[in-house]
């Protein structure tokens, strides 16, 4: 099944909510690396990580059983910007884990940490800036979002490395 269908399977029929799930714990997606993520090298080829980390923030969404909420609102995510590092190669066969995780948010961006890991053994770690748009146009308030998973308060302090990050990428919110 190729990674697109897998994604849209996710989205359509999406694995249960857990109850009781806050927006900032951690969600883990296990997977098993097959041939089609594969490159010449037999090693997972870059551009699969990303694809690999939009299922496993799929997943994060809904665990907090925000998919159907968000389909109420015509509120979607997109990427505005990532980071990549990698230490570690996958193969063909090995399983591993995503854990997705939002670090904070600022009014305009949602910021998450995606790190990929196999037996324990860090493999790969990706930053997410993304925020949300609705269907009928115009960009969501990453707060509103926040809050309408079910968190009350401000966000926690972004780590100043992602801040710094997001500044130098033009990605974080300019005050007026």
């Amino acid at each position: 099944m190729t990674r697109q269908l897998r994604l849209a399977l996710g989205v359509r029929f999406p694995r249960p909510a857990v109850p009781g799930r806050t927006l900032l714990e951690p969600s883990v997606t296990t997977l098993r690396v097959t041939p089609a993520d594969l490159d010449m090298y037999l090693h997972v080829n870059n551009g699969v990580y990303l694809q690999m980390m939009d299922m496993a923030r799929t997943n994060l969404l809904a665990d907090l059983g925000a998919l159907p909420l968000l389909a109420q609102r015509g509120w979607y995510p997109v990427v505005v910007a990532t980071t990549m590092t990698y230490r570690r190669s996958l193969r063909l066969g090995q399983r591993f884990t995503i854990t997705s995780r939002v670090l904070g948010w600022d009014p305009r961006v949602v910021y998450l940490d995606q790190v990929f890991e196999r037996d324990g053994e860090h493999v790969a770690r990706g930053v997410v800036a993304g925020r949300f748009l609705a269907r009928g146009g115009g960009r969501v308030a990453a707060p509103d979002v926040a809050a309408l998973l079910g968190h009350d308060g401000p966000s926690p302090a972004v780590p100043a490395q992602v801040s710094a990050w997001a500044d130098a990428f033009d990605v974080a919110h300019r005050p007026a």
